[in-house]
């Protein structure tokens, strides 16, 4: 009987933390292109480190992607978790 309630305790544990949401380090890339006139510097990419559920990091991280006109010049800043 001591072994059934052993594996059961086992279980359950490792069941809670399957469903617990864990808190990781994820990497978010930006892709910055530029459009518009010629002479426009090269497409660059910045990587940062987002700590967070992969939920919150992945919203965190697509929420930086923006497109922006200026005097003809479109910049485009495409950002995803990797």
């Amino acid at each position: 009987m001591k072994l059934r309630s052993g594996a059961l305790l086992v279980v359950a544990l490792f069941t809670v933390m399957g469903l617990s949401s864990c808190v990781r380090e994820y990497i978010c890339e930006c892709t910055i292109s530029y459009t518009g006139q010629p002479g426009l510097p090269d497409t660059t990419v910045h990587q940062y480190n987002i700590n967070d559920t992969k939920k919150k990091a992945k919203s965190t991280c697509q929420a930086n992607s923006a497109t922006s006109e200026r005097d003809g010049i479109k910049a485009v800043e495409t950002c995803d978790l990797y």
